[in-house]
């Protein structure tokens, strides 16, 4: 039999322990005030209830509250009449209140304890250390102040407690924080309408039909607490979906952390990036975009549990707080659900969309011992899970090393665009059949002043990341456009080929700033070749196809790279405005050996030449190769065979040495 959680076990206590005194209040005290009682008697537990079925609605530290009234008039009813009328009026009200909201009912029974305690409380102790309410009607005079003021204390601070109390412990945080953060809030509306209280009474004796004066300054307390819990509210969630922000998250993983340490327990930090959101936010517009992350919250909050925390840190960037698990591999499972549910598709204004994400997992107390540290290491797992295609990864201290460099780089990425550290390595392209150099594939590099040569797998996506890839991009064709024209002024007219990211592919900034650059250096569009792959045509064709019509109507030369890896659609490929295929080198690498592989060459070249496209091998890397490349009848080669890639000068070197005769086939390998 499982054992009772210390939630449900304060619950009961203080549902029977209210039931109890609010039953021998009846009993003992309510009979003689009712019979016969005043008009105040009824105007006040009129207001009581209308005060009960007006309250203003909060979440604090993720728990849904209440901020009310009526417990003034409660106890201005006490000052007048004891706990007699006061105790059940405002449990009436209570109850009232509870089934309009139609609230739970373990829920409503509790705030009848609650509040009988604490009035039955409270009244107990006026009537022992005051003679208040004084016969024949509702009267005290100035002397009793002080002592009510300790009274109205004493009920303020015990109904705040419980409240507090049942909350924390549902939620897991400890009770004395949550007390304090609650009593504040409660303060300014509860605590500043019960000061009313005995003039309430005061009014009500000199005259009835005065006490509803007496609204204005409680609407009042109601206008200005409302737009103070609102105005907090907006502080701490994000505007575009209603989640946590990120101040809110870190308080949350903050607290989650105090109570797992106490506990001994272990808590999960998760971060999360969308994949392609930005292709979305840059195809389809913002509205589209702001409409993904809403849903994709809406999504994510319904799965997890009510504890765990769902915000939004910024951009396409989600975090997760689950603030106790079983262990390491429950924050895993619950991982893959997250991703499990984000697999289906999203209908936004009759588009079906997909989306992807990474997500990074830090756990307390194995990955860090505060909120910081497991967020950083969150981050740390969430990369390398984008990097592995792995969808949800376990932060490892084997992965720091790596990390913490990759984190240092990323910081340096945009300096290093500003500062021109980027260089361009050229990797020619051959005419098979004339043993022509036609042009160069321009290969990025990052000249680190410290680290030395970075290769582009390092640093193309953290610019894809951090939205540096659209002036990466720039820059590179900028420094590709400014070799052509070089080229041209030494008499070579050679095109220059441009691998593109799946996110500079799909951004609009890159129809802008291609024409603008062509402009600059005065180059044919015909000399720059574009290169894209299968997938990312294939994910958003009829974009791909408007994106590549308008780059045709520049004059550019298109070509699909890594072809034959990729989920190739006949259909569409027929209909798209490209001038050249690249077999991907992993089938030409292994022509030799392979009888499959060279089939596919083999294949891949006809259905090019029968579409009126060009052939282009890449990988080349013996004379066999090249030469069965040649009686297949490929148009253009490159790879390591032929030349690697080469920084401008030596490639300079190179073309003046590469032999432009029809016996370049045997005497290549030794040029290179």
């Amino acid at each position: 039999m499982r054992k009772p959680s210390l939630f449900r076990l304060f619950v009961t206590a203080v549902i029977v322990i209210g039931g109890a005194s609010l039953a021998w209040v009846t009993a003992t005290r309510t009979a003689g005030v009712v019979e016969g009682g005043p008009l105040l008697l009824w105007v006040m537990l009129g207001c009581v209830i209308v005060a009960e079925l007006l309250p203003i609605n909060v979440v604090l530290r993720g728990q849904e509250g209440e901020l009310l009234t009526s417990t003034a008039f409660a106890f201005a009813t006490l000052i007048a009449f004891g706990p007699g009328a006061a105790v059940p009026a405002l449990c009436i009200a209570s109850v009232i209140g509870d089934v309009a909201r139609r609230k739970p009912l373990q829920r409503v029974l509790f705030n009848v304890g609650q509040y009988a305690i604490a009035l039955t409380l409270t009244g107990v102790l006026m009537e022992t250390i005051t003679v208040v309410p004084r016969a024949p009607l509702a009267s005290f005079i100035g002397a009793d102040l002080p002592l009510l003021l300790v009274c109205g204390i004493v009920f303020f601070v015990v109904n705040t407690a419980l409240v507090a109390t049942v909350i924390a412990l549902a939620s897991g945080y400890p009770v004395w924080t949550y007390f304090a953060s609650d009593f504040i809030l409660q303060s300014s509306t509860a605590g500043f309408a019960l000061g009313l209280s005995p003039l309430m009474v005061i009014v009500g004796e000199f005259s009835v039909g005065m006490l509803p004066l007496l609204a204005l300054p409680i609407v009042a307390i109601h206008r200005n607490t409302r737009q103070a819990v609102l105005s907090e509210h907006q502080a701490l969630h994000d505007a575009l979906t209603g989640l946590p922000n990120r101040v809110l998250f870190h308080d949350r993983v903050r607290q989650a952390i105090e109570s797992a340490r106490r506990h001994g327990s272990t808590s999960a930090v998760m971060v999360m990036d969308l994949d392609h959101f930005k292709e979305i936010n840059d195809t389809l517009g913002h509205y589209h975009g702001d409409r993904l992350l809403q849903l994709v919250g809406q999504r994510l909050s319904s799965l997890l549990r009510s504890e765990d925390t769902v915000a939004r840190m910024g951009g396409d960037e989600f975090a997760v707080l689950l603030p106790s698990v079983g262990d390491q591999s429950y924050a895993l499972d619950v991982a893959e659900k997250m991703l499990d549910a984000l697999r289906a598709s999203f209908e936004i204004d009759g588009l079906t969309l997909e989306v992807g994400a990474s997500i990074g997992i830090g756990c307390f107390p194995d990955h860090g011992e505060d909120g910081e540290t497991l967020l950083q290491r969150a981050d740390i797992a969430m990369y390398v899970a984008k990097a592995a295609h792995s969808g949800a990864q376990l932060y490892e201290i084997a992965q720091d090393q790596h990390s913490v460099q990759r984190l240092a780089l990323a910081g340096e990425l945009r300096r290093a665009i500003e500062n021109d550290e980027l260089v361009l390595h050229y990797q020619p392209k051959v005419d098979v059949a004339t043993g022509r150099v036609v042009g160069a594939e321009a290969l990025c590099r990052w000249q680190h002043p410290s680290l030395g040569l970075i290769m582009p797998d390092e640093f193309v996506p953290m610019a894809e990341h951090t939205g540096l890839i659209t002036p990466l991009t720039k820059t590179v064709l900028n420094i590709a456009l400014q070799q052509v024209a070089d080229w041209r002024s030494q008499g070579h007219r050679l095109s220059i080929a441009i691998n593109l990211s799946a996110r500079s592919f799909l951004d609009s900034q890159l129809l802008d700033d291609i024409p603008e650059l062509l402009a600059v250096w005065r180059v044919d569009p015909a000399l720059l070749e574009l290169e894209i792959t299968e997938s990312m045509i294939v994910g958003d064709p009829e974009r791909a196809r408007a994106v590549l019509e308008r780059l045709n109507e520049l004059g550019i030369t298109l070509a699909i790279d890594d072809f034959g890896t990729g989920y190739s659609s006949l259909a569409y490929l027929k209909q798209l405005p490209v001038d050249e295929i690249k077999i991907d080198k992993s089938f030409v690498l292994q022509m030799s050996g392979s009888h499959n592989d060279e089939t596919i060459v083999r294949s891949i070249i006809d259905l090019a030449h029968n579409l009126d496209l060009r052939a282009v091998a890449e990988g080349v890397e013996d004379q066999g190769i090249l030469n069965r490349l040649t009686e297949l009848g490929c148009d253009v080669a490159q790879g390591y065979h032929i030349s690697r890639p080469l920084p401008p000068d030596r490639l300079e070197q190179w073309m003046s040495s590469f032999p432009l005769r029809s016996t370049w086939l045997s005497a290549a390998g030794a040029a290179a």
